[in-house]
């Protein structure tokens, strides 16, 4: 089957839920609490992002991701996407396609740049995707991240412009 990325609709948080609880449960990659509740989620998933998206394969959803402005006024152009893939999905491809369809949906929305405020330096499968599509590291907060397992690590802001 052909993964197809589309926005989302409402009925598409019951599966996108499951993978939102398990993410942010494993408290290794967002700075979500990791007994957020399902309404909760739907809030900062669905409701206050300008747009949310879904990875989907025969009608079944293997990942999600939003857009939302990274900050309002003066810094209003730039925009803030967060990404989550299904455990069962994973080293598909399927982060690499968001994140692509992402920014070219960013420009359509017309966002000049994209930031991630918050990266643990811990995912190192991330890290080395968004170098790939042309994010650099800015930043390096010292133990801004919280890790169940490592402690207090490093958090990277990462940031791409979009070519004019």
């Amino acid at each position: 089957m052909t993964i197809c990325i589309r926005q989302a609709t409402g009925s598409d948080f019951d599966q996108i839920w499951p993978i939102f609880r398990d993410v942010v449960a494993a408290g290794e990659t967002y700075g979500y609490r990791t007994s957020t509740d399902k309404a909760q989620a739907h809030q900062l998933w669905v409701k206050y992002p300008r747009c949310t998206y879904v990875a989907e394969e025969d009608q079944r959803i293997l990942g999600t991701y939003y857009i939302k402005n990274n900050h309002d006024g003066p810094g209003a152009h730039v925009c803030n996407c967060g990404y989550m893939v299904a455990s069962a999905a994973r080293g598909r491809g399927i982060a690499t396609r968001m994140c692509e369809h992402s920014q070219r949906e960013a420009v359509r929305l017309g966002y000049r740049a994209m930031q991630f405020n918050l990266v643990a330096s811990s995912n190192e499968g991330a890290v080395r995707l968004w170098n790939k599509l042309g994010f650099a590291t800015v930043g390096r907060l010292p133990r801004a991240f919280e890790h169940p397992g490592l402690g207090y690590i490093d958090a990277l802001v990462m940031y791409k412009w979009f070519a004019e």
